[in-house]
């Protein structure tokens, strides 16, 4: 099984600007300055920056990612103000990438921020994906989350899941050793799905849990444990409750089986 926790890559010295960006972090046990120098030197590949995308970019390009990929081929509508908060009304029409790049920019002007203004896909994803260390999702389809998901495991890097639907969200982390990979979950796509422009979605509840998966990514540079590795944590905005349910891997799932 590909995939593991904590960034071992190469690390640079923070500069004093960036010692006081990040002092709050700093003075954490479990992050401290080997744990800021990891996230200096990740490099984390977003998809999608829509509901989930937008506070998972923000607060990784807060924390201190050094190079944030942003993956999405929409361009923002105003509809999306509703909850997709790293764009704004001076952005209508433009590229999602070109307006998140430009917040996160703003945000922290000590990160890198490359775009890829096109859909993850099976084809494409492979490539996308080579320079990046993790991947973590703010898509709104199955299909973009089976490509995720087999990318991830062909490249040995993690994967950080997110969904959500109206008052309702989930997150997990897959493809590392301790857990199942996403198709270990869910093998196939449900036959009818609703959209969001259908089903709708109450603003805030995207917000959540990107702000979950933003903690989950940087908990797998850091090497923070425990992971919600084999866990999937579900979020019940109307009853305002969290639970967690156990995942298993499937040795017979054809991403990652043993078969």
């Amino acid at each position: 099984m590909a995939g593991h926790l904590g960034y071992d890559g190469p690390m640079t010295a923070l500069t004093e600007r960036e010692r006081d960006r990040y002092a709050r972090h700093l003075v954490m046990p479990s992050i401290g300055e080997e744990g800021q120098d990891r996230l200096k030197a990740a490099r984390v590949l977003v998809v999608g920056l829509g509901g989930l995308g937008s506070p998972i970019a923000l607060y990784l390009a807060g924390a201190g990612v050094g190079t944030l990929g942003l993956v999405d081929s929409d361009v923002v509508a105003f509809s999306n103000l509703q909850r997709q908060v790293i764009h704004g009304g001076s952005t209508l029409g433009e590229a999602k990438v070109l307006s998140a790049q430009r917040r996160i920019l703003d945000l922290n002007d000590d990160i890198e921020v490359t775009i890829h203004q096109e859909r993850f896909t099976r084809a494409n994803g492979p490539h996308i994906a080579q320079d990046y260390h993790l991947i973590v999702d703010g898509t709104d389809n199955f299909e973009t989350r089976y490509a995720i998901n087999d990318v991830c495991l062909e490249r040995g890097i993690p994967y950080v899941y997110g969904a959500i639907f109206r008052l309702e969200g989930q997150v997990s982390l897959f493809a590392v050793e301790e857990g199942p990979c996403y198709r270990c979950v869910y093998p196939d796509p449900p036959t009818q799905v609703m959209t969001g422009e259908e089903a709708g979605i109450l603003g805030a509840v995207p917000g959540v849990i990107g702000a979950l998966e933003a903690v989950e990514t940087i908990k797998c540079i850091v090497g923070i444990e425990p992971s919600l590795a084999g866990r999937l944590l579900v979020y019940d905005a109307r009853a305002m409750r969290f639970e967690e349910v156990a995942l298993d891997r499937n040795p017979s799932c054809p991403s990652c089986g043993e078969g």
